[in-house]
C-alpha cells in the first residue's frame, strides 16, 4: 500500500540530492526558488516531449502546432526552453542565463505566468558548477509517471521546508496541505458544476487541484468551476500560479499577493464552497486596525489569534447555500480567552456548524500538531444538529514520520478512510446515521450548550466499546493485580540495585 500513498512524491530522495548539492552555496531561503523553478521547467518539458513524440508518431505533422498541446492542457514549450536545451548547457558558464531565458520564453508563451517564474539562475551567488550538477540530477529524474492529481510543486516545497527548516519557519501547512486532508474536505463538500470555489489563504493551490479532479471523477466539466484564491506570500503566490498553469486550471488569484484581512481581493465574492487551511494560531495579524470590520458579525477576534478572524471572513464570503471546510489547530475548539468562547457560542447558536472531525497527528510533512476539520454550512440539511467524528485512530503509517489515509474499496471489501469519513457525513445529512461509540455522534444544540459550547469531538463520541474477551471480571482483576504486584516487586529490586551501584562509586540516595 505504501507505494500508492498520498504522502510520498515518488522521488523525494532525488529532490533531497538536488537540495544537498546546493547546501552551503546559497542562502537556505533560496533553495525552494531554485528547486521549484527547475521542477516546473522539467515537468512541463517532460509533458511536452511525451506529447511531441505522440504527434510525431501519428505522422500528421502537428508536432509544431501549439493548439495540439493547448487542447490537452499541455504547455507548448519553445525550443529555447526545452529541457534538452538546458541539458546541453548544463556544464557551461552560461547555464544560469540559459535557464533564465527559458523562464522568460515560457512566460512569453503564457501571459498568465508573466512575472511569475523565478529568474534568479544567472545570479553570481549561485555557483554555475553546482547549478550544472543540479540540472544533471533533474535530468535523471523520471517524471513520466507523475500523477496529474498530485500537487507536485506544493509537495516539493513542503518537503524542502521540512528538510531544511527554511527561513519561514516550520509552520504546518502554510504552503501545502496534505492530500489526505484535502481529499477528505473535497469528498465531504462534493463541489459541483457551475460552482465558485474560494480559498482565502491558498498556499500552493492544492485545494483547487483536488476540487477539479473530484469534478472530473464524477463526470463534471472542469471548465465549469470558478476558482478564486488569495495568498499573502509573494513566492507562494507565484508557486500557486505555476501550479494552476501546470494543471490547466483558470484561477483568479488577483493581480498580486495581498493580505486577506487588509486587502480582500474578492470583496464581493459569495462562494459556494470555501476550502482553506489558514496559518495556525496566527498572532499579530492587525486586529487593532480592523476592530469595526463588517466581517466580524459574531464578535471582534482577539489580536493574539486569528482563528476566529479566518472563520468569520469565510462565513462572510458564503453564498446562501454555501459550505466551508477548513483546517484549524485544536485550540479553536475550546478556547475561552479574549472573547473566542463567546464568538464560538454565537456561531453555534446561528446553527452554522455542520460537523467537526478530529484528525490524527503526523499527517503534515513538517509538524506533528493535531488538527481538526470544521464544516460550516449556511443551510444545513439537518437543522439544529452537528456531527462529531473522532478520526484520530484512523489511517496508517507510511514511514516513521508520516501518516496517510486509505481511499477506495479495500481488499477486504471495507471502505478506505477517506470514503468512510465521506459516507459518515453523507449518512448524517440523509438522516440515516447511527452513533458509533468512540467514532461518531450526532449532537443537538442543547447537547453542545451543556458542554459549554466546546466542540471537542471526544466529548460527544465517548470511548470506543471494547470487545468482551470472555474473562470473568473477578478473575481478570485477580490476574491484573497479581501482575501489578510482580511489577512492583521487580521495581523495588531494580531500585536496590541502583542504590548499590551508586554507593559503590561514592554516591548515596
Amino acid at each position: 500500500m505504501a507505494d500508492k500513498n498520498n504522502i510520498n512524491i515518488g522521488f523525494e530522495s532525488q529532490i533531497w540530492d538536488a537540495a544537498c548539492e546546493l547546501w552551503g552555496h546559497i542562502p537556505a531561503a533560496e533553495y525552494r526558488k531554485v528547486i521549484v523553478g527547475l521542477i516546473f521547467l522539467r515537468y512541463i518539458s517532460s509533458a511536452f516531449e511525451k506529447k511531441y513524440q505522440a504527434l510525431v508518431d501519428e505522422g500528421d505533422g502537428f508536432e509544431d502546432d501549439r493548439d495540439a498541446y493547448v487542447e490537452d492542457n499541455i504547455f507548448f514549450v519553445p525550443v529555447e526552453a526545452r529541457w534538452s536545451t538546458i541539458v546541453s548547457a548544463a556544464h557551461t558558464p552560461e547555464i544560469g542565463t540559459v535557464i533564465d531565458d527559458a523562464m522568460r520564453a515560457i512566460e512569453s508563451e503564457n501571459k498568465t505566468l508573466k512575472n511569475v517564474l523565478p529568474k534568479n539562475y544567472a545570479s553570481p551567488d549561485l555557483e554555475k558548477r553546482v547549478l550544472g550538477n543540479v540540472v544533471d540530477l533533474f535530468t535523471n529524474m523520471d517524471m513520466g509517471n507523475a500523477e496529474e492529481g498530485k500537487d507536485l510543486l506544493g509537495r516539493t516545497y513542503e518537503y524542502c521546508i521540512a528538510q531544511f527548516a527554511a527561513y519561514e519557519g516550520v509552520k504546518g501547512g502554510e504552503f501545502y496541505t496534505p492530500s489526505s486532508i484535502v481529499k477528505t474536505i473535497v469528498a465531504i463538500l462534493r463541489p459541483f458544476d457551475n460552482c465558485r470555489v474560494y480559498d482565502p489563504c491558498c498556499g500552493s493551490g492544492g485545494m483547487f487541484v483536488q476540487s477539479v479532479k473530484f469534478l472530473q471523477a464524477h463526470s463534471g466539466n472542469r471548465e465549469r468551476i470558478s476558482v478564486y484564491g488569495q495568498e499573502s506570500n509573494a513566492d507562494t503566490w507565484k508557486m500557486a500560479k505555476m501550479n494552476m498553469a501546470i494543471r490547466g486550471i483558470d484561477a483568479d488569484f488577483g493581480p498580486y499577493q495581498a493580505d486577506t484581512f487588509f486587502n480582500d481581493l474578492h470583496k464581493s465574492l459569495k462562494a459556494d464552497f470555501i476550502m482553506a487551511n489558514p496559518p495556525f494560531n496566527l498572532s499579530n495579524w492587525g486586529a487593532d486596525k480592523l476592530k469595526e470590520d463588517l466581517r466580524w458579525k459574531y464578535g471582534a477576534p482577539p489580536a493574539g489569534n486569528a482563528n476566529y478572524a479566518w472563520i468569520q471572513h469565510m462565513i462572510h464570503h458564503l453564498a446562501p447555500n454555501g459550505k466551508i471546510g477548513l483546517v484549524l489547530a485544536n485550540g479553536a475548539l475550546s478556547s475561552q480567552t479574549s472573547g473566542e468562547g463567546e464568538i464560538r457560542k454565537k456561531i453555534i447558536e446561528a446553527d452554522l456548524i455542520e460537523g467537526i472531525i478530529a484528525m490524527p497527528t503526523q499527517l503534515f510533512y513538517s509538524v506533528t500538531i493535531p488538527v481538526t476539520i470544521w464544516f460550516i454550512s449556511k443551510n444545513k440539511r439537518q437543522k439544529g444538529k452537528t456531527l462529531f467524528i473522532d478520526a484520530r485512530k484512523i489511517g496508517y503509517m507510511v514511514d516513521r514520520k508520516h501518516r496517510d489515509f486509505t481511499e477506495g474499496v479495500q481488499e477486504d471489501g471495507s471502505l478506505g478512510d477517506i470514503d468512510r469519513l465521506a459516507k459518515t457525513f453523507s449518512d448524517f445529512q440523509d438522516g440515516t446515521l447511527e452513533d458509533v461509540k468512540g467514532f461518531c455522534a450526532i449532537a443537538s444544540l442543547e447537547d453542545i450548550k451543556k458542554q459549554d459550547y466546546i466542540l471537542t469531538p471526544g466529548r460527544y463520541v465517548g470511548i470506543e466499546e471494547q470487545e468482551d474477551d470472555g474473562e470473568p471480571f473477578e478473575e481478570k482483576m485477580t490476574r491484573l493485580t497479581s501482575e501489578l504486584s510482580d511489577m512492583f516487586e521487580k521495581s523495588h529490586e531494580l531500585e536496590d540495585e541502583i542504590r548499590k551501584k551508586l554507593g559503590a562509586i561514592g554516591y548515596e540516595i
